[in-house]
C-alpha cells in the first residue's frame, strides 16, 4: 500500500497546509462548500441507516465514505485545516503567516457551513415531502439529535459544558488522525483503508464535529424541534468549534510535529542520528 513513513507524512502535512493558506478566497470557498455538503449527506445516510435499520453501529460504519469521497476530490473541512494550517507555520514557511491561518480557517468555516445548510435545507423537504407532511421517522430522529445535544447539555449546567468540550476535543483527535493517515499510503486502497477507522470511531462514540452539526441542527430547526438558535449557538455549535481545535492540535498536529518534524528550522539531524532513526523500526 507504498507506506509514507511519519516523517515524510508530516512533511506532506506541512505542505498541505502551506499549499491551503496560499488558496485562493474563490477556491478555498467552493472545495470547502463541496466538503461540507459530502460529509452532511454522509451523515443523513448514517442515520437513516441507523433509523432504519435500527443498528446504530452500521450508520456509523458507513458514515466515513462521506469522509473518504471528500478527501479524495480534494475538498476541505474546518477539522482538517485546524491541523495543517498550523504546521507550516510552526515550520515558518516563507509567506505563511497566523494572519494567513486566521484566514484560511475563516473562509473554511463559511463554505463548510454553506454546503451543510444547503443539505440541511434539502434533507428537510425529503422527510416532510416538500414541507406537507410531518417529518419521517428520519426526520424525528433528527429532531430528537439536535434536542438532545443542546437542551440536554444545557440541563446540566457547567458540567454538561464540559462534557460537550470533552466530546469535541475527542471528536477531532480523531477526525485529524483521518486526516493524516489519509496521507499515510500513496495508493487509493491505503487512504480508504486508513481514513475509515477513526472517522467511523467518532461517529458511533457519538463526539461532536462541528461541521456534521452545521448539519444536524439547522436541520431540527427546520423539522421544528424543541431547541433554539442561540441554544445550537451557546450549546452546541462555539464550543464545539474550539474543541475541534483544541484536539485536532494537543492529539495529533503537535505530537506528529515535535516527533517526526524533520523540516523544523530548528532541528538540525546529524549523520549520526539519521543513521540511528533509519534502523529504528516503525512503532505499530
Amino acid at each position: 500500500m507504498s507506506y509514507v513513513k511519519p516523517n515524510d507524512l508530516v512533511t506532506t502535512m506541512i505542505d498541505a497546509g502551506e499549499s491551503k493558506i496560499f488558496l485562493s478566497t474563490r477556491d478555498t470557498i467552493i472545495r470547502s462548500t463541496m466538503g461540507g455538503a459530502f460529509l452532511t449527506i454522509a451523515a443523513a445516510f448514517a442515520v437513516t441507516v441507523s433509523v432504519t435499520t435500527g443498528v446504530p453501529l452500521l450508520g456509523a460504519l458507513l458514515f466515513p465514505v462521506g469522509f473518504i469521497m471528500l478527501y479524495l476530490l480534494g475538498y476541505d473541512l474546518l477539522t482538517g485545516v485546524f491541523v495543517l494550517g498550523p504546521l507550516a507555520w510552526l515550520d515558518k514557511r516563507p509567506g505563511v503567516t497566523l494572519r494567513g491561518v486566521l484566514r484560511n480557517w475563516g473562509l473554511v468555516f463559511v463554505g463548510n457551513f454553506l454546503g451543510a445548510f444547503t443539505i440541511a435545507v434539502l434533507m428537510a423537504i425529503v422527510v416532510t415531502n416538500g414541507f406537507a407532511t410531518p417529518p419521517n421517522e428520519v426526520g424525528e430522529a433528527i429532531g430528537h439529535i439536535g434536542e438532545g445535544r443542546t437542551v440536554g447539555y444545557a440541563e446540566h449546567g457547567a458540567s454538561g459544558m464540559l462534557t460537550l468540550f470533552v466530546r469535541a476535543v475527542l471528536c477531532n483527535a480523531m477526525v485529524a488522525t483521518g486526516v493524516a493517515l489519509a496521507m499515510i499510503s500513496k495508493s487509493v486502497s491505503g487512504k480508504v483503508i486508513a481514513m475509515w477507522m477513526p472517522i467511523m470511531l467518532f461517529f458511533f462514540m457519538g463526539f461532536e464535529h462541528s461541521i456534521v452539526n452545521m448539519f444536524l441542527f439547522p436541520s431540527g430547526l427546520l423539522l421544528g424541534a424543541d431547541f433554539t438558535l442561540m441554544d445550537y449557538l451557546i450549546w452546541n455549535e462555539i464550543p464545539t468549534v474550539v474543541g475541534n481545535l483544541v484536539g485536532g492540535l494537543l492529539f495529533v498536529g503537535l505530537p506528529l510535529y515535535f516527533t517526526h518534524g524533520r523540516t523544523r528550522a530548528s532541528r538540525a539531524v546529524s549523520p549520526k542520528v539519521a543513521a540511528s532513526d533509519a534502523k529504528t523500526p516503525a512503532a505499530v
